[in-house]
């Protein structure tokens, strides 16, 4: 161990001739520790929020949709050739429109989707999303969300007429089932018919209005879109499930990042500290430097052992916001502290995930920002001089 470490291990935590400066090196402790501690659960709980948003996005859409210029009507060929693709674990024909849905003096907008039963158990999770009973073998069974059976006060065997743009009477269908993904705008605007029903009610044939596809690896989506796109070509496009929800991500991205900032303000503050208290321990051990000088301590090693101090205060501190950031996480993973209400969040606790990324990448900042706000401290204990040093003492 060189000499400065061990002056500067010293320094750390001798007593001061002025306990003021042991007060401010606690607190720049404590600053630290909670801004550390403070980032972690917030990005944990943010990164918990996304997770949980993206599994009930996947599980609502597929991971990849293929749709066509016109009329899509030989959908039969590119499902048998995306079979082709080795990491493609299923794909499902489906059309989609908007359309009025009425029941007695109640109507409203909502999104229709026809789906193939039997195939589209292999690229969403429709069916683990289903309440109460599913959609039947029959043309006119209809599958609601839970909250648009609410607005309308629906229950099983219950009637409703659904009128689309391109039909001229509506039709009638009987609530075989109702569903809740999670997601308050599908199941409050969605409802799912047979494809054979969807294609008669908005005047379709025998044409779809695309293809959703399913991977074993939903976060390959972006490569196999690629690779799907340039083995089909125009008129085909090829949408991932990142794609269609673009807005969204992207808010809630800017929102941790903005997040991330604020947060790190606390970090910032706490450094502050740590350059007055340095400053303020320079100026406590003035006749120690004026005597290190005094025995050829060269300036350089000097700026090393307030450097050293600064590096350690903020380690110190950076570690025990660690431990705290990642405990709280770990309770609030297991209990319920905080009620979220379930009508809009689906769940009554905070959905924490950490990243090991995360917690480095916040370590490393904070023990960063320590060093850097030691330098200047440390550069005046360079630059003193010894002869006014050990006068002035």
């Amino acid at each position: 161990m060189s000499y400065e470490w061990w002056i500067a291990k010293r320094y750390v935590w001798s007593k001061r001739r002025h306990p003021f400066v042991g007060v401010l090196s606690t607190v720049s402790v404590l600053g630290i520790s909670v801004g550390v501690a403070a980032l972690i659960v917030v990005l944990a709980v943010m990164n918990g929020f996304d997770q949980d948003l993206k599994n009930r996005i996947i599980g609502t859409h597929a991971h990849l949709v293929i749709e066509k210029e016109g009329s899509f009507d030989d959908y039969a060929g590119i499902v048998k050739r995306l079979g082709q693709f080795p990491d493609v674990k299923g794909a499902s024909p489906f059309v989609e429109a908007q359309a009025l849905v009425q029941k007695d003096e109640w109507a409203t907008g909502v999104l229709v989707r026809g789906l193939d039963a039997k195939k589209e158990k292999t690229v969403s999770r429709f069916y683990e999303y289903l309440t109460e009973g599913g959609l039947a073998d029959r043309p006119d069974s209809v599958v609601i969300g839970s909250e648009l059976a609410k607005k309308f006060h629906v229950r099983i065997g219950h009637s409703l007429s659904v009128l689309s743009p391109d039909s001229r009477k509506p039709m009638h269908f009987r609530v075989d089932g109702f569903f809740t993904s999670g997601m308050y705008e599908y199941d409050a605007n969605l409802i799912f018919l047979n494809l054979k029903t969807a294609q008669e009610l908005f005047g379709l044939g025998k044409a779809v209005s695309g293809i959703s596809v399913s991977l074993k690896d939903a976060q390959q989506a972006e490569r196999e879109k690629r690779q799907i796109q340039a083995s089909l070509k125009f008129p085909y496009y090829v949408y991932t499930w990142m794609d269609m929800n673009k807005t969204l991500f992207g808010a809630l991205r800017l929102e941790k990042i903005v997040m991330f900032l604020i947060l790190a303000l606390i970090i910032f503050v706490a450094c502050l500290n740590i350059a007055g208290s340095l400053t303020i321990l320079v100026m406590d051990k003035t006749k120690d430097i004026g005597v290190l000088k005094s025995l050829g301590a060269a300036p350089v090693s000097l700026v090393r052992i307030f450097a050293i101090d600064g590096l350690l205060i903020g380690a110190v501190g950076s570690l025990a916001g660690a431990g705290i950031g990642v405990g709280l996480c770990a309770v609030l993973g297991h209990c319920s502290f905080v009620d979220l209400p379930k009508e809009i969040y689906y769940t009554n606790r905070l959905p924490v995930q950490m990243s090991a990324w995360d917690v480095m990448s916040i370590l490393t900042l904070a023990v960063v920002l320590s060093f850097l706000s030691a330098l200047y401290p440390a550069a005046m204990a360079g630059k003193l001089d010894p002869v006014k040093a050990l006068r002035y003492e």
